[in-house]
């Protein structure tokens, strides 16, 4: 089980069969303990770099070092769990029916709790699997966040963009990405009346209703749905877009602003969608 969770946090590509292969491997540690051939740390060590190699091979030295760096830390986790479990739960063990809970002596002449290890284990297992799933979805998160500055019609306005790797819109014509915004952020660009006749003319798809200060800064883009069904996307050329990206400045005005009516989260934590192709091909200045 220490295997497996190790092969699905390191996104290990190696077949079962080679885990199965690794355990039987890992399983014969104990006897050959029993009889005084593994006694020092250092042997112990080597032993476990065998275990990697044997279940996942050699792949690199940075690969086998994340590997080795996860086995240990599930092991440690896992182990530290249990004895934090025993520990807590040590005088229910003291007083209780020996054989209920299925207790022997390990190979150190300890007393284990044989029941306590069936329970205990897969427990701390399963713990630990979600807390790290956890841990890497909200750095994901975290990670992809950035604060952006959007200059339209000169005005300026500050928010937070989600970089989207699914994002990859780009208009046909003119060839520049197109990120997305709300609603809640793009009509602050507006006086209320030219937002409303803005909406009016995205609604009924009539370019002549569009505010005059803006009908030279709309673009219509088609895209494809999820479905295969084509549809267009009105969108405005900004005169600037900047993202503060992990301590650079990245700023363009070739880009385009796709118009969401509705709020992008029901959080409100962004209010923008942004295209890969800006943190990659753009102009980047230091912070």
């Amino acid at each position: 089980m220490i295997l497996l969770l190790t092969h699905y946090l390191i996104r290990s590509v190696r077949s079962k069969k080679r885990i199965i292969l690794g355990s039987v491997f890992a399983t014969l540690f104990v006897p050959l303990q029993m009889y005084g051939l593994i006694t020092s740390g250092w042997v112990k060590i080597v032993y476990s770099i065998g275990i990697i190699l044997v279940t996942f091979g050699w792949q690199g030295i940075l690969t086998f070092c994340k590997t080795i760096g996860v086995f240990y830390f599930i092991s440690f986790s896992i182990g530290g769990g249990m004895f934090g479990f025993h520990y807590l739960l040590s005088d229910l063990f003291a007083y209780s029916d020996q054989r209920l809970f299925l207790t022997a002596h390990n190979i150190y002449g300890d007393e284990v709790n044989l029941m306590f290890l069936f329970i205990s284990f897969p427990i701390v297992w399963l713990f630990t699997k979600r807390r790290m799933d956890g841990h890497v979805q909200a750095k994901i998160k975290y990670d992809q966040f950035y604060e952006v500055v959007l200059m339209l019609n000169g005005q300026s306005l500050k928010t937070t963009g989600y970089l989207d790797s699914g994002n990859h819109l780009i208009d046909p014509i003119t060839k520049r990405p197109v990120v997305i915004c709300d609603a809640t952020l793009l009509q602050r660009f507006f006086s209320e009346k030219d937002w409303k006749a803005f909406v009016h003319s995205m609604d009924q798809d009539d370019y002549s209703s569009l505010p005059t200060s803006f009908e030279h800064k709309v673009f219509i883009v088609p895209f494809q749905g999820v479905g295969g069904e084509t549809s267009y996307l009105y969108c405005l050329k900004p005169d600037l877009i900047t993202i503060y990206y992990e301590g650079k400045v990245i700023e363009t005005s070739h880009v385009l602003v796709g118009v969401q009516l509705r709020s992008l989260t029901e959080s409100e934590h962004y209010h923008c969608l942004l295209h890969p192709q800006l943190i990659h091909l753009s102009k980047i200045k230091s912070a």
